[in-house]
């Protein structure tokens, strides 16, 4: 088969001021709606001290950590945040989650009193990352708790106050009272709410009656990640304890940072030890440590980001460098192919709403008539001799995949070869089982195949490998133009965050042939991989154009 092919990879106030003491943040932890206040070594300093001393944290915390702060309602998220952040503080802001202005309004008070901000049960308002049904629920039943244990409003003293009555629950005042304050201001609630509640506690509606609290020393290597847009009250209140404790808030287009190029730079510069996310989205919290592990090298991929799909549209030009009849690539020198691989790539950027993003895909060996030295009929082209290639490629700005044909050997063998250049954050790899042989088989004398074992193993060394080095995701082609050509495909290992799998159609001909060919190709493949189209400039009668291409979908 000659391979003249150019590919496209479609993703679908004044007075002295009283130093806040924080804390570390938890090593792999996910904080659960059960979540309580816990107690501070702050028991151990007379009440009249506590104001003026520094506490020691709760227990010794890891070097380096990364942790989602979850639940099902706001006043969780919001405590969570205060018991991660704060072993004491000299005041604290507190407000209903279930007022708007009201949340506004206190967001900036505590960070002017350099405060955290706590929330009484929500009604409706779910914790950050949650259905909005299911924190409707969580919320009633929050609710309903908080007038148990709190009692009826007295009328007199809201008049008084201008608040009004509101469920205080014994989680919020456990803490509260963790966090040995020596006055709380009630925003948009009338004080003996928590008065009632707290004896010895100073609660107050006047910011101005707060205690001169000064601002901490900066938490420089304390992230906090947020959901870009999420502005639930949970979130609203973390974020502001976040804020005045001095820990950088970092917002995410989604939840995986590695997806937005802003939250990557903004990762990489801060160079955090100790990462907390918001809401359940940014979890499971071993998947998150991974994709920050990445994020903060500050490391992008051609295009922008961290992510190959859907993220960015690949045009790839094929071949072998020097052999004309192995495909485009190998028809002209080094830096005639990088020229022609960008005009290539030119044409589909107006068709495109991801970045378009040149490649060279490399024919690293090259399935042969001779059995060679290890008998496998295939030749490996060095390491040395593609180092070139590759690095001309990613100074221009392009990805790389490198292709095996393997003939009679093992494809993951062939895959370690090529480790060194693996390691680079723009080389991906690309697996052709057509040239897979079978003992007794040679080249061109049958269409080749590949069980999904063979696969699997490459695809799990690749995923280990790309993680063990906090690479960007890395691109995993397969080619396929027969169902055969990859047997048990079902099984095929689509689990591993950190590569984007292309299932490519791979096939010749007429459009009317190769579009049946795409069809069977694209239902047969399990979920969880994208899709690559071929264009053969000397096999396709005709070769679609760029609009003819991109209309094919998925």
């Amino acid at each position: 088969m000659v391979l003249h092919g150019a590919r496209i990879m479609r993703p679908w106030a004044g007075g002295a001021r009283t130093p806040m003491p924080r804390l570390a943040l938890t090593m792999l932890v996910v904080l659960s709606a059960a979540a309580a206040g816990t107690t501070s070594c702050a028991d151990a300093v007379p009440p009249s001290e506590r104001a003026y001393v520094h506490l020691m944290p709760r227990t010794r915390w890891p070097a380096a950590s990364t942790s989602v702060l979850t639940g099902s309602a706001s006043d969780v998220i919001a405590e969570g945040m205060a018991q991660k952040l704060l072993a004491f503080a000299p005041a604290v802001v507190v407000a209903n989650a279930n007022r708007p202005a009201d949340l506004a309004t206190a967001a900036t008070r505590a960070e002017q009193a350099h405060a955290p901000l706590l929330l009484t049960s929500a009604r409706s308002g779910a914790g950050a990352g949650s259905t909005p049904a299911a924190g409707a629920e969580a919320g009633t039943g929050a609710r309903t708790a908080a007038e148990t244990a709190s009692g009826p409003e007295s009328g007199p003293e809201s008049e008084q106050t201008g608040g009004t009555a509101t469920p205080v629950s014994v989680v919020l005042r456990a803490e509260i009272s963790a966090l040995h304050p020596r006055a709380v201001l009630a925003v948009g609630m009338a004080r003996n709410e928590l008065s009632a509640r707290m004896p010895g506690i100073r609660v107050v509606t006047d910011p101005a009656m707060l205690p001169a609290i000064g601002a901490p020393a900066p938490l420089r290597h304390v992230v906090i990640l947020v959901h870009r847009g999420d502005s639930s009250p949970a979130t609203i209140a973390a974020s502001a304890t976040a804020r005045m404790a001095g820990a950088q808030v970092v917002t995410v287009r989604g939840f995986d940072p590695r997806a937005d190029p802003a939250a990557i730079a903004a990762l990489a510069a801060a160079g955090p030890t100790h990462v907390l996310a918001i809401g359940a989205g940014f979890g499971p919290v071993d998947r998150l440590a991974s994709r920050v592990a990445v994020a903060v090298t500050g490391v992008q991929l051609p295009g922008g980001g961290q992510i190959v799909f859907p993220m960015h549209r690949v045009v790839a030009l094929y071949g072998h460098p020097g052999a004309a009849a192995l495909g485009a690539l190998g028809q002209q020198n080094l830096h005639a192919s990088i020229v022609r691989a960008r005009e290539a790539a030119a044409p589909y950027r107006a068709l495109s709403s991801v970045p378009v993003v040149p490649a060279m895909e490399i024919i690293a060996t090259v399935a042969q008539g001779a059995p060679g030295k290890n008998r496998s009929y295939s030749y490996a082209s060095t390491v040395a001799s593609l180092r070139p290639w590759v690095k001309r490629a990613t100074a221009a700005g392009m990805y790389v995949v490198l292709d095996l044909q393997p003939g009679r050997a093992n494809l993951l063998s062939q895959a370690k070869r090529y480790e060194q250049l693996l390691k680079l954050p723009n080389v991906g790899l690309a697996l052709d089982p057509e040239w897979k042989l079978q003992p007794g088989q040679l080249p061109l004398h049958q269409i080749g195949s590949v069980g999904i074992t063979e696969v699997n193993s490459v695809i799990s060394w690749l995923a280990d490998l790309t993680g063990h080095y906090h690479l960007p995701q890395k691109l995993l082609v397969l080619h396929q133009f027969r169902l055969s050509m990859i047997r048990g495909e079902r099984r095929l290992d689509v689990r591993h965050d950190d590569l984007a799998i292309v299932i490519h159609m791979d096939g010749q001909g007429s459009p009317t042939v190769k579009q049946q060919t795409w069809e069977a190709i694209t239902k047969a493949a399990p979920r969880g991989v994208f899709f690559g189209w071929k264009n053969f400039y000397a096999k396709d009668h005709p070769m679609l154009s760029p609009p003819q291409t991109m209309v094919r979908t998925p």
